[in-house]
C-alpha cells in the first residue's frame, strides 16, 4: 500500500509580498479515499511567517479521521517545523514568552496549530521539510495559489478525485533535514527567521505531452509546458541514469531522444 492510499498527505506553502503586506497561504490535501482538496485564501497586510502558519492550520483543520491515520505535512518552512516539533513546549512553559523574557509573536496563530494537532490525535502529524522551488509538484501548486491570493488574482481550486488532478503527487519530495536557522525572540514579524530554504535544486526536468519527451534545465520553464494540460507527465531526474529509470516508468523506451 502506497502513502497515498494508507495516509493524509498534505502540502502547504504560505507567500506575502513586502513581508508584511498582502499575503496569501494555500495546501493540497490529499485523503486516502482518493479526494484532493486545494484551499487557498488571502490577508491584506500579514507577513509571510503567519501564512505559512495558516497554511498549516487549515489543512489540518478539514480534516475529520474516523480512525487513527497517518498524516503526512511537506512544508517549506523551517519556522514552522521547529516551531511546533521544539520551540513550542519552551514557550508554553514560560507563559508564553521566549528566553529572553520577549512576548512570542505569532502566540494565536501558535496555540491554534497545536489545539489542531492534539484535536487529531490519535492522528500523528509527521513534519517533514520540502525545499522551495525543487520542483516537487504540490509544493510548487501550492506556492502557486499562495502568490496568487497575494497578488488578489485567485487560481481556481480544484477539488475532486485524485486521477483526475492535473498534478501527480505520487513522487514525494526526498527526505533532507530542516535547515539551521536563528530561533526567534518572540517579538515582531519574524521576517527573518528562514522560513524558505535555499540551494540548487534537480539537474533536469523532464516532460512529456502528446507523444513529445523535453528536458528542461528550470522548473518553471517545465510548468509552462505541462500547466493545465491534461494527461502530461513531468518528473525530475538528478542524473542521466535517474532520466532512463523516469523514461521506463512512463512505459517508453530508456534510449527515447529527448528534445
Amino acid at each position: 500500500m502506497t502513502l497515498l492510499q494508507s495516509s493524509i498527505l498534505i502540502y502547504t506553502d504560505g507567500a506575502c509580498t513586502g513581508n508584511p503586506g498582502p499575503g496569501g497561504w494555500a495546501c493540497i490535501v490529499s485523503l486516502p479515499d482518493g479526494a484532493v482538496h486545494e484551499l487557498g485564501g488571502g490577508v491584506k497586510e500579514t507577513t509571510n511567517n503567519r501564512m505559512e502558519m495558516a497554511a498549516a492550520i487549515r489543512a489540518l483543520a478539514m480534516l475529520e479521521p474516523k480512525e487513527a491515520t497517518p498524516i503526512v505535512l511537506y512544508t517549506d518552512s523551517s519556522y514552522v517545523i521547529k516551531g511546533i516539533t521544539q520551540w513550542i513546549w519552551g514557550w508554553r512553559s514560560r507563559g508564553w514568552k521566549s528566553a529572553d523574557g520577549k512576548d512570542v509573536a505569532n502566540r494565536e496563530l501558535w496555540e491554534e496549530l497545536l489545539r489542531q494537532v492534539t484535536r487529531l490525535k490519535p492522528s500523528n502529524v509527521e513534519w517533514r521539510y520540502v525545499r522551495g522551488h525543487s520542483g516537487y509538484a504540490g509544493n510548487e501548486r501550492c506556492d502557486e495559489i499562495a502568490v496568487s491570493f497575494a497578488k488578489n488574482k485567485p487560481e481556481q481550486l480544484y477539488v475532486g478525485p485524485r486521477a483526475g488532478y492535473f498534478i501527480d503527487l505520487s513522487e514525494l519530495p526526498d527526505a533532507e533535514p530542516v535547515p539551521e536557522n536563528k530561533k526567534p525572540s518572540g517579538t515582531g514579524s519574524n521576517t527573518s527567521s528562514g522560513s524558505k530554504g535555499g540551494g540548487g535544486g534537480p539537474t533536469t526536468y523532464l516532460s512529456y505531452h502528446n507523444g513529445v519527451l523535453q528536458r528542461h534545465k528550470t522548473w518553471a520553464e517545465c510548468e509552462r509546458r505541462v500547466k493545465g494540460q491534461s494527461g502530461a507527465k513531468f518528473k525530475k531526474a538528478k542524473s542521466p541514469s535517474e532520466e532512463r529509470e523516469i523514461l521506463t516508468g512512463w512505459g517508453l523506451d530508456p534510449q527515447t531522444r529527448i528534445d
